[in-house]
């Protein structure tokens, strides 16, 4: 199971819930600037209208942190984090704190072990139902991190509550949703890639007793997971980004945004920023897993002193 179970209680879902949604905004504290390279270099070179002549060329991961620092200051690494977090409240509350849940439900009455299939639908499921909730977080928080990328584009947003408003005036409430599709996509393969991965990681080190159940076995299973998910969600993680910062009629689609990549970039466009992708997924999933793992532990001890 994802959730670690202390003996004879296992935590109910309320805590699991909240734990996920806690250790969410706990790593995305850790893991936001690296978060913020990965959009820069997702959208660089990207064709704009207006077309622009005057932006922030990037160059790996370090580079693209340094540049930012250098050109917007120090705090534009963590443009956007508001909403970071107030998606991972809701997001990996759902997709993560859900995900035994559901993976419970889906598996039939009496049977010994949970099937790959049965993991493999529960990670789809709740990776879907998380975006549909937290979508408008998501898209405001990719605008936050892309501004700055262009020298001559005035800043979009005073502010989070700003960002909401406006975009839902000018772009209307479907603006709020741009890239659902996309978004549901990516978020399900890397909900299978995050969870699934960890699940058997985890399991399978249980199971052949190489690791007992604490800090270095969630560790593990952990980084497994986040380059696995890395390697199969970047292609859709690009798309998603172009198209969610992309201004009106820039593209028609989710469809038009990937035809539009590979002509100008190539296959290898779908891989653009896949270092701190990884750096970021796969430091992001251990602070997330592992912090999931002990605040379990600490609400589950701590339920008979607040009772």
């Amino acid at each position: 199971m994802v959730g670690l179970k202390p003996p004879e209680v296992p935590p109910p879902a309320t805590v699991k819930f909240v734990s996920a949604g806690m250790a969410g905004c706990i790593a995305d504290l850790c893991t936001f600037p690296l978060d913020t390279a990965k959009v820069r270099l997702q959208i660089q070179g990207e064709v704009r209208i207006p077309r622009t002549v005057s932006s922030v060329e990037y160059r790996g991961v370090l580079g693209t942190l340094s540049t930012m620092v250098r050109t917007e200051g120090a705090r534009s690494l963590y443009s956007g984090l508001a909403a970071g977090l107030q998606r991972q409240m809701s997001f990996a509350s759902i997709r993560i704190g859900l995900y035994d849940s559901v993976k419970q439900l889906y598996t039939p009455k009496g049977a010994e072990n949970t099937s790959m299939a049965t993991r493999l639908l529960a990670g789809c499921t709740t990776g879907a139902v998380a975006v549909a909730c937290a979508q408008p977080t998501d898209v405001v928080k990719v605008r936050f991190q892309a501004s700055g990328a262009q020298w001559d584009s005035p800043r979009r947003y005073s502010g989070t509550v700003d960002a909401y408003r406006t975009i839902a005036r000018e772009e209307g409430v479907r603006g709020l949703w741009r890239g659902t599709l996309p978004n549901i996509a990516r978020n399900a393969i890397i909900n299978c890639g995050e969870l699934v991965t960890y699940d058997l990681l985890k399991d399978a080190l249980l199971r052949a007793q190489l690791m007992t159940d604490n800090v270095p076995c969630h560790f593990v299973a952990a980084f497994g997971a986040g380059f696995c998910a890395t390697v199969v969600a970047s292609p859709v993680d690009v798309v998603k980004t172009r198209y969610m910062n992309a201004s009106p009629g820039q593209y028609r689609n989710a469809l038009s945004c990937l035809l539009a990549l590979l002509m100008q970039d190539g296959p290898a466009g779908l891989y653009k920023g896949f270092v701190p992708s990884f750096l970021r997924l796969g430091s992001w999933n251990v602070v997330m897993f592992v912090s999931y793992e002990q605040l379990q532990r600490l609400m589950v001890l701590a339920r008979p002193v607040l009772a």
